[in-house]
């Protein structure tokens, strides 16, 4: 089995070491995984914002990212926003992904503690990051939520639940992981 190569799309201006962080725990936590990151233009954004919602929509970015990285080649590709996103029918998204596929995209906007009124921590903000980019790569994998409330798979309805959940797979997901990797 060949290397699996993550590509990371920093769309817009971030803390280098976000990236940093981002890359070697995936490394850490999918087999065989390299990671790539590319600086894209905030100005990427612009069609998918709605002003009534003041907002940016994660599935109309999806299908722009597919455009854009045509002559990449990678396996997986994780985008990565500091913009409030939506999917139709709910209020705001963590991330969201094909599942299966090989698109997915997270944003940073609502995983920051400052937006909850707390002052700013680093550590939390990375294990946030952390939890989401992996939990929309697993949905490329085929992974669909878990029951288990500490597993990354689960389904975060609220930050709450994103910082009770482990940034790795429990044992089930982790075995479907694998199997999603080797075949």
């Amino acid at each position: 089995m060949g290397k699996f190569h993550i590509h990371i799309l920093q769309i817009g201006s971030f803390e280098a070491e976000i990236f940093e962080d981002l890359g070697s725990h995936l490394v850490k936590v999918f087999p065989n995984v390299y990671c790539t990151t590319k600086t894209y233009s905030q100005a990427f954004l612009k069609d998918a914002y709605n002003p009534e919602r003041n907002q940016y929509h994660s599935t109309f970015l999806l299908s722009k990212i597919r455009r854009i990285v045509g002559g990449v080649e990678a396996d997986r590709f994780l985008a990565v926003v500091d913009v409030d996103l939506y999917a139709p029918r709910l209020n705001f998204v963590f991330g969201e992904a094909q599942c299966p596929g090989r698109f997915a995209i997270i944003s940073v906007f609502r995983l920051r503690p400052e937006f909850y009124g707390l002052d700013k921590d680093w550590e939390l903000f990375t294990s946030r990051v952390r939890k989401e980019a992996v939990h929309e790569l697993g949905h490329t994998l085929g992974l669909l939520h878990c029951r288990n409330p500490l597993c990354v798979m689960y389904f975060s309805n609220s930050i709450h639940d994103t910082d009770r959940k482990q940034d790795f797979f429990c044992l089930e997901c982790k075995g479907k992981v694998l199997k999603a990797l080797l075949s």
